[in-house]
Order: C-alpha cells, then sequence, then structure tokens
C-alpha cells in the first residue's frame, strides 16, 4: 500500500529565509494565469476591444488581493465563525494556515468588478477573460496540498491501487483516497480543459465565466465524496460536507446565469 511521503514543507532554506513548497504553488499560479490571460485578451472580441497585457498584470494584482482577503474571511465565516467572532485579530495570521476557496471566489469577483468600473469595461467581460486561466492555480494549489500531506481523502479499500495512508492523519494507519489529486485532475485539469476549449468561440457575454462557476460546483461536489470533511464540522444535513453545500448555490447559479446570457442574440 502507498504511503504518504511526508515531504519536508520547507523547499528551501537560506539562513532565517525559508521558502515553502506551498507559497511555489501560489507563485506557479500565478505565473500561469499570466500567460494564460495574455493568451486570452489576444482572441479578436477582447483585441478588438483594446484588452492589452497591462490590463492582465493589472487583474493579477486585483485577484491576488481578492484570493488573500477573500479566502481568509471565507474560511473564518463558513468553517470556523464562532472562534474567529472570540478572536477577530486571528483574522490576520494568515501564517497559521485557513482559506477556503469559496470565499477566495467571492473576494476575486469583489477584485474584478472594482478592477471593471476603474477601467470602464463590462464586468462580465473581465469575468470571461479570467474564468478558464482560473483552474491551472487551483490544480496548482491541490498539489500544495497534497506535498503538505493535508486534507487527505476518506478511507479507501485495502484493493484499490492507489489508496495511500497518511501519517499526518493520525496512528490508525487507514488508507485513504489520495484526494487532493482527485482534485487536481477534475476542478484543475479537467475544468481547465473544458473552459479553454469552450472559450476558444465567441459566446454570449458572461456565458464563459457562467460555465466557470457551474463546472467547478459540479467538480467539487463529486469531489467532496472522496475527502475526509473538516473535523471540527463533519457531515452536515443530508450527509453532505460544508463543501458540497457551498457548491449548491455555485450549481444553481452558474447554471441559472449560462442559460440567462444564452439568451441574447448577439455575443
Amino acid at each position: 500500500m502507498l504511503v504518504h511521503p511526508q515531504f519536508d514543507p520547507v523547499a528551501l532554506a537560506i539562513g532565517p529565509l525559508q521558502i515553502h513548497w506551498y507559497g511555489l504553488t501560489y507563485l506557479a499560479a500565478f505565473g500561469l494565469f499570466l500567460f494564460l490571460a495574455a493568451q486570452r485578451v489576444k482572441l479578436p472580441w477582447f483585441a478588438d476591444r483594446g484588452w492589452t497585457r497591462r490590463d492582465v498584470e493589472d487583474m493579477l494584482f486585483y485577484g491576488v488581493l481578492g484570493v488573500v482577503v477573500g479566502g481568509r474571511l471565507g474560511y473564518a465565516i463558513f468553517y470556523k465563525p464562532g472562534q474567529y467572532l472570540s478572536h477577530p485579530l486571528e483574522i490576520l495570521m494568515v501564517w497559521k494556515g485557513g482559506m477556503s476557496f469559496h470565499g477566495g471566489i467571492l473576494g476575486v469577483t469583489a477584485a474584478m468588478a472594482l478592477f471593471a468600473r476603474s477601467r470602464g469595461r463590462s464586468f462580465l467581460q473581465v469575468m470571461d477573460v479570467v474564468a478558464p486561466c482560473v483552474p491551472t492555480g487551483l490544480a496548482a494549489g491541490r498539489i500544495g496540498n497534497f506535498i503538505n500531506g493535508e486534507l487527505w481523502g476518506r478511507e479507501a479499500p485495502a484493493s484499490l491501487p492507489w489508496a495511500m495512508i497518511f501519517p499526518q492523519a493520525g496512528p490508525e494507519r487507514i488508507p485513504r483516497h489520495p484526494s487532493q489529486i482527485y482534485q487536481f485532475l477534475l476542478e484543475g485539469l479537467l475544468l481547465f480543459t473544458l473552459l479553454w476549449w469552450y472559450g476558444q468561440r465567441e459566446r454570449a457575454r458572461g456565458q464563459v465565466a457562467a460555465a466557470f462557476v457551474f463546472g467547478y460546483g459540479v467538480l467539487r461536489f463529486v469531489a467532496e465524496y472522496f475527502r475526509e470533511p473538516d473535523a471540527f464540522l463533519g457531515i452536515l444535513a443530508l450527509g453532505m460536507s460544508m463543501g458540497q453545500w457551498l457548491c449548491v448555490p455555485m450549481i444553481v447559479l452558474g447554471g441559472g446565469l449560462w442559460w440567462w446570457f444564452g439568451r441574447r442574440t448577439a455575443p
């Protein structure tokens, strides 16, 4: 049976300076966004409206702020509201860990709204540029989760060839699903492939962004069946985890918006 190798979370140490693998995955995510978004704005329906690489760089700046602020606040609100209400200053202690994708996506949405307003651009068009460039960043983050041996999966049959023991999960040495890899493949590579293909044709404004919201919601919902729920929350109503409950409005909203935007006669 496979055993998680328990990588050293520090990739490089130079004196007191430590560079963590997780930080490197964030850098990879931002670098991939720069590259992919620069390709997106070359498409005729964006280039004709004056999109440039400078716009992409500015969007990244806004996006980084949205990811960090939204991800941290989302974790505090969705997962540990009682703790952070009692100790609100701990929200600022990002080095202690605790980020929420669903909070991060809300933060990025707000940041893109600010960017669109500052440039006099359509918010939906901004989101259509951004959406296909996000899944590769999610994939990089899941690699970071796997290296850190965190967010491990639920118990798996011992006969499953890729079942893995995560020593960090406890002394029981239970075979588990490597759910970080599942999420890397589903909400990372698969979602990127589908959205990049879908976004290569001009769509009704907002449809590409709506497809991302719907697609991520569906794929994350499926992946949550293999991921161990947070110990302090466990399984909630209807046998669903917190992650799944947060995906339900994404699926409904994304599907509804995709249909609504598609009713327009012109892209």
